[in-house]
């Protein structure tokens, strides 16, 4: 508490970007919202839906637990259209679609190592493994991504790594997705329920927020 307090007086002022989606529910009404950190469609947003704040609160990053395996056993994917910055439309299969302002989820795990929050871009992801030998290959690639965050060794390791089809990064200024069947969404972590329809856009360095100064 004291350190924040400390930053709001003494600290520097940095220009982040933020998101904005704007969808459409189940019943056809249009809303537009803003976030900071990711949007969610698929696991993702099972997790803001299905776990309690209180479990939030209490156990972190182990509250997630029982809704994740319970969607990896499922292992439902689902068809979307999409496209970036307006570019041809795409079709593909997908278990979670997350478009990310940051890249680091919850518990500090590093899921798009490209994502900065002031570069006036989105990055998006889409997981798409094929049974639980493709999430194996997805679990094994975020814990290599993670230990390179802490390791030069395995930032090497990383870059010369090749790429794999359950991850598909792509960066664009603009997300655009339509879905055959409604999807649960959320935004930084809140549930805004069932779409059909997401456009996601940039606001680039429109929050600005206190951090610590760094001294020579």
């Amino acid at each position: 508490m004291e350190s924040n307090i400390a930053t709001a007086f003494t600290g520097s002022t940095r220009a982040i970007d933020i998101g904005v989606a704007e969808f459409d529910d189940s019943k056809g009404a249009s809303q537009s919202h803003v976030f900071v950190a990711m949007a969610g469609i698929g696991l993702d947003a099972e997790m803001a839906e299905h776990t309690s704040a209180i479990a939030k609160k209490h156990l972190g990053w182990f509250a997630y637990v029982t809704p994740i395996a319970r969607s990896i056993i499922l292992n439902k994917l689902f068809h979307i259209d999409y496209r970036i910055d307006r570019s041809s439309i795409r079709s593909t299969r997908a278990h979670t679609v997350i478009v990310g302002n940051c890249g680091t989820l919850t518990g500090n795990m590093l899921l798009i190592p490209r994502a900065v929050i002031d570069d006036g871009l989105l990055d998006v992801v889409m997981m798409r493994p094929k049974g639980r030998l493709g999430w194996a290959r997805i679990g094994t690639r975020l814990t290599l991504q993670g230990i390179a965050r802490r390791s030069k060794f395995s930032r090497r390791i990383l870059k010369r790594a090749p790429d794999i089809h359950e991850l598909s990064y792509v960066q664009g200024r603009e997300f655009e997705a339509q879905f055959d069947t409604p999807h649960t969404l959320e935004l930084d972590g809140d549930s805004f329920g069932y779409v059909t329809r997401v456009n996601v856009g940039i606001r680039p360095a429109a929050l600005h927020v206190r951090v610590p100064r760094k001294f020579d």
